[in-house]
């Protein structure tokens, strides 16, 4: 008989009250039956708790249930080892539910048992249908994800504003069924004003000095909840991020398309281009750096890169341990002291990351035989062999030769888009400019920081392969534990013996039933980015190898 005792606790719920008056109704049908199966697990040491938790014409659809919210509390306080129920859909009856209560209990170490569908995730056919009913959970979450983005797409291209604070100028309709914005005059005023300040003085610093005298705003928006924000002095990332708003052209944007809004434009197409031509000359001028700043020969993209801000990225450097270390900073860090979003990129690294970004894309171009517009062989052989000399040299002179060529670099969201010069381009290779291709001269490839102490670390387009250690620490424990269990030695000894607790002991062992495919990437260094030690053992890992790509995605 078993030493270990497990507490026992029988949940029971009835969807209506009718029959609830009677002397032995079925919530006391459900009690026996669970009780009675308890009783048959004594030899497993199972106890069944007193305490009743019964929820009378409560439907299974929702989690406000008074009886089954003080069960969870109780197991929260680990109170309770085992959730008995006569049926799953006693618990509840909707699958996304079901998911975050089984989530909760395995936080606290519970598992449950259903008596009349053998479903137990005590034992490893019980887990293998909760690994199941939580992937047909994890699909439902995907797929309505994918109806919600598709359903913004679609209103957007027709031209519906999809909520969120309305910029400033425009207010959303009063008829909240109508998904369109309204002109607010008086901030429509501040709008055309802040164009005008900027096609005047074309310097994005000296508008945020007028508009700070001119006592000029940002919009101030009140939330349901009583919550304001803004109202402030514009910074000149806001200025900008004004500036480049299509929705002031009466256009809707959606990611890098723009579709005919609903709405009226509130600035004339001559002064947004005007503001345009202006802000895109701004952006490769070469301004003298600050005092103590890296100066231009060093900094070699000074004045030429850009973060989502709009911000520009100024060079900078530091001494450490009598060695110079170079930086491309958001001005605003500079300027204006700490900020979350600003960047600071090493320059070595930041420089060879757009060198590699460039010369990749014009090999890409190169092969595909991508360079001319017109469809000749012979020429566009030619022109390829060019434009393929023309990498090669720029990987082998670097950033020097590279600099020359680059009219602006912007720095988004996980993106790095450069647009180089195409009479810079057509020079070096020896081409003409009016036969190249416009797609040789726009470049878009990922972009993203990673910390690691105090040092970054830049990954731009495909990134080498690098092992993560970490990853591989606990898949080698994964196995030597699995091992060690095996080969006889108790969870609870082994628990002892490497100094970590018995739930973490489990949670890594689950790594032995990743694919061998995955196990090689996870040594190779090529599984997803995003797929760290931590993301894997909170995960839900399938048992289905085929599977493993649709959850991990795939492997180089």
């Amino acid at each position: 008989m078993s030493s270990l005792k497990i507490r026992c606790a029988i949940y029971t719920r009835k969807s209506t009250e009718e029959g609830l008056d009677q002397d032995f109704n079925s919530l006391d049908a459900q009690h026996e039956a669970c009780a009675a199966y308890i009783s048959s697990q004594k030899h497993e040491g199972w106890r069944m708790l007193p305490k009743r938790y019964d929820d009378g014409g409560i439907s299974g659809g929702t989690l406000e249930r008074p009886a089954l919210q003080q069960l969870m509390a109780d197991i929260d306080a680990g109170r309770v080892d085992m959730v008995v129920v006569y049926k799953i859909d006693r618990l509840t009856r909707s699958l996304a539910d079901f998911a975050k209560l089984v989530e909760r209990l395995e936080q606290a170490e519970c598992s449950f048992v259903s008596v009349t569908q053998a479903f137990n995730t005590s034992s490893s056919m019980g887990r293998l249908t909760l690994n199941v009913l939580l992937s047909f959970a994890q699909f439902e979450r995907e797929v309505t994800a994918e109806r919600i983005r598709d359903k913004i797409a679609a209103s957007k291209k027709k031209g519906m504003w999809m909520g969120g604070i309305p910029p400033l100028g425009y207010d959303p309709h009063l008829d909240k069924t109508r998904r369109e914005l309204v002109v607010n005059a008086d901030e429509a005023a501040v709008v055309r004003r802040v164009f005008q300040l900027y096609d005047t003085h074309r310097c994005l610093n000296a508008v945020v000095r007028v508009a700070q005298v001119l006592g000029i705003r940002s919009k101030r928006h009140v939330f349901s909840t009583g919550r304001t924000q803004g109202g402030n002095s514009f910074s000149r990332g806001q200025i900008y991020h004004l500036l480049t708003n299509p929705v002031y052209l009466g256009l809707i944007r959606h990611k890098d398309q723009t579709f005919d809004g609903q709405h009226p434009a509130i600035i004339e197409q001559a002064l947004w281009d005007s503001v345009q031509r202006h802000l895109q000359s701004a952006s490769v001028k070469r301004r003298g750096a600050p005092a103590g700043h890296a100066s231009g020969s060093d900094a070699l993209l000074k004045g030429k890169v850009r973060d989502e801000t709009g911000d520009i990225l100024t060079p900078t450097h530091t001494v450490r341990r009598g060695k110079r270390q170079r930086y491309y900073v958001s001005n605003r860090l500079i300027s204006g002291g700490p900020d979350p979003t600003g960047l600071r990129l090493p320059a070595a690294t930041f420089e060879q990351a757009v060198v590699d970004a460039i010369a990749g894309h014009l090999e890409e171009q190169a092969n595909r035989h991508a360079v001319l517009k017109e469809d000749d062989i012979t020429r566009s052989m030619r022109a390829s062999r060019s434009i393929m000399a023309l990498a090669g040299r720029l990987r082998t002179k670097g950033c020097k030769d590279v600099a020359p060529l680059i009219l602006a670099v912007t720095l988004g969201k996980q993106k790095l888009d450069i647009q180089l010069d195409p009479d810079a381009v057509a020079t070096a290779s020896g081409l003409n400019n009016m036969t190249l291709r416009d797609g040789l001269f726009k470049i878009s490839t990922t972009f993203a920081c990673k910390r690691r102490g105090v040092e970054t670390r830049i990954i731009a387009g495909q990134a080498t392969p690098e092992p993560d250690q970490t990853l591989i620490r606990g898949l080698r424990n994964a196995h030597a534990w699995s091992d060690a269990l095996r080969s006889g030695e108790p969870l609870k000894d082994l628990a002892q013996r490497v100094g970590h607790s018995e739930r973490y002991i489990r949670r890594i062992i689950s790594l032995i039933s990743l694919s061998p495919r995955f196990q090689s990437a996870i040594l190779d260094g090529t599984q997803p980015p995003h797929m760290n030690l931590e993301a894997l053992v909170r995960g839900t890992i399938p048992l289905d190898w085929n599977h493993h790509d649709q959850v991990f995605g795939p492997q180089s």
